[in-house]
């Protein structure tokens, strides 16, 4: 067996003998041909270990960093560098299930305390070891409440996230759940849509705060509204500012999701992200994953072990909740650790950074008379602009300048001419919003 390749050519031979297939071609012939690639691939020869650490390094150095005043879903945030010494340490080296408590304490723990975490920051009673992301963990709180209800039909905020809606749209697709987007009034969710929308198919209404927009929503009005309607009340939000914004319980949502990247999680070139859920203790044996909880040993020490697991390898598959398996367990010790040492000041004063420089970013903005408000939008780190200027050549000009700009947003919806979204996490500093706006003072 070669080290690389699973199977030589003589075991492709005996495989395909077993099952009667002549050649690999014969096997992939339902493939039609014009998807099939007829080229051969541009790769080099054979290299040492030595010499494809000096070819990655010679690629890494063509790397450009820029400074980003984007967001939109993912954020440039603050990264504690012990973070990394820690989530290497034996104990919590293999992420995988802890079937076996015995030797999987390490990550028992700390899955726990992922746990307790997250229920401390949105206020609920029981949450589960993380999902893949945002978006899907939105998904699943969909599932959750249709399971619930008995109804077919979810009400989702237009100032949710596109993408989350996207993942939202392809995963009812299958189960032939209906989604139906509630308007927006001044980047605002519609109480009004929403009365007019609320029937009894709804089985959920979904909201995100702050949304999509940067928008931060006062929601409080919404519990009675859905819970009057016998649907369930989901809350999609960002972890980071539960810190100082109303929490997913206080304004008597029962699911709360999102994603966990804002909690210390760096680009890494698109990911991986973190997904998170919690809920009341209602809904508890409504949710997907499994739970971990604490105990006891035969010796009276304190363990940990996992106390629900409501997935198909642990009961039947039709009874199964969800098949979210445990791949992000790792990004849920990261978020951990950041949370840890940041401790409650530490988060609260990390918002509010976010907040102020935000909020500065914005005052800069508008001094330059090339943007204009749109709205009295109340945002947290993102806010919308209307430009007096072509928005493509500025952005254009200061990536050059080595600056990622805000979010075009007629790229979301055409509607949305002239508009774009900047934003402004922790890590900026007043020398980059100041440079950031000269350059957009003198396009």
């Amino acid at each position: 067996m070669f080290k690389y390749f699973p199977h030589t050519n003589k075991d492709i031979e005996e495989m395909l003998s077993k099952i009667g297939v002549a050649s690999l071609e014969e096997l992939f012939a339902e493939i039609p041909a014009h998807i099939k690639t007829n080229k051969d691939f541009d790769l080099p020869s054979a290299k040492s270990e030595q010499e494809i650490r000096k070819h990655m390094q010679d690629l890494s150095n063509r790397n450009e960093e820029y400074t980003s005043f984007l967001g939109a879903g993912s954020y440039d945030v603050y990264t504690p560098s012990i973070i990394g010494a820690l989530t290497s340490r034996q104990e919590f080296l293999t992420s995988y299930t802890p079937y076996q408590p015995e030797i999987s304490q390490g990550t028992l723990t700390y899955i726990f305390e992922f746990q307790s975490m997250i229920c401390e920051l949105t206020g609920m009673d029981v949450s589960n070891a993380s999902v893949y992301d945002g978006a899907t963990a939105t998904a699943e709180a969909m599932f959750m409440a249709i399971a619930a209800t008995k109804r077919n039909k979810v009400l989702v905020s237009s100032a949710v996230n596109p993408r989350v809606i996207a993942v939202l749209r392809t995963y009812a697709k299958y189960r032939d759940i209906e989604i139906e987007l509630i308007e927006t009034e001044s980047f605002y969710t519609s109480k009004t849509d929403l009365v007019n929308k609320l029937n009894h198919e709804v089985a959920a209404v979904i909201v995100q705060n702050p949304n999509f927009f940067g928008t931060i929503e006062e929601f409080s009005e919404f519990e009675e509204l859905i819970h009057n309607n016998k649907s369930l009340y989901i809350m999609n939000v960002d972890p980071s500012t539960l810190s100082v914004l109303k929490t997913p319980r206080e304004y008597g949502a029962d699911i709360a999701c999102g994603d966990g990247q804002t909690l210390g999680i760096p680009y890494n070139f698109g990911g991986p992200y973190v997904g998170f859920m919690a809920t009341t203790e209602k809904y508890l044996r409504r949710m997907p994953g499994r739970i971990c909880g604490m105990t006891n040993d035969v010796d009276g020490k304190r363990g940990f072990v996992l106390t629900l697991q409501a997935r198909e390898q642990h009961i039947r598959r039709e009874k199964a909740n969800s098949n979210i398996c445990s791949n992000q367990s790792l990004m849920a010790l990261h978020t951990v650790i950041y949370m840890a040492v940041m401790g409650k000041q530490g988060l609260i004063d990390v918002a509010k950074m976010a907040y102020n420089n935000a909020h500065y970013l914005e005052e800069k903005l508008l001094a330059t008379k090339k943007f204009e408000k749109v709205d009295k939008q109340v945002f947290f780190k993102e806010f919308v602009l209307k430009s007096k200027v072509d928005l493509e050549k500025l952005n254009e000009y200061l990536l050059e300048k080595g600056f990622l700009s805000g979010l075009d947003l007629k790229q979301v919806d055409p509607k949305f001419k002239d508009l774009v979204m900047f934003c402004a996490t922790e890590v900026r500093t007043k020398n980059e919003i100041d440079e950031f706006v000269r350059l957009v003072e003198v396009f």
